[in-house]
């Protein structure tokens, strides 16, 4: 089950809903209990956060957080000394452009910006 599908279901639970017909809960329900409310309310609030992470995490190029070996390094210095921009080193190596800009900084290419 994906993120999304959890919150169309807990989100209306936290509400007194049920999720399926769209009717309140009655009174004496689980659903209408303050301590279950609050539990989910916390599981929605953690699943819309996890929803942000997997959105932000889509949207990474696909290297980003990898470690660099060594031959990465070397070609990257080659690349940059051919005089490509950090946008364009960013695309070759997919990774951020910070990746790349803090790469070449620990290789001694360029100094930290001040």
């Amino acid at each position: 089950m994906e993120v999304t599908q959890a919150l169309g279901i807990i989100k209306p639970l936290s509400d007194g809903i049920d999720p399926f017909t769209g009717e309140e809960f009655p009174f004496d329900s689980p659903y209408q209990n303050p301590q279950v409310i609050r539990a989910l309310y916390l599981a929605v609030s953690a699943l819309e956060k996890e929803k942000t992470r997997v959105k932000r995490q889509d949207s990474l190029p696909t290297n980003a957080g990898k470690p660099w070996s060594i031959e990465e390094d070397n070609e990257l210095v080659k690349t940059f000394d051919s005089g490509k921009s950090l946008k364009e080193l960013s695309d070759i190596y997919q990774r951020t452009e910070r990746a790349i800009q803090s790469r070449l900084i620990k290789l001694g290419k360029i100094q930290l910006p001040v």
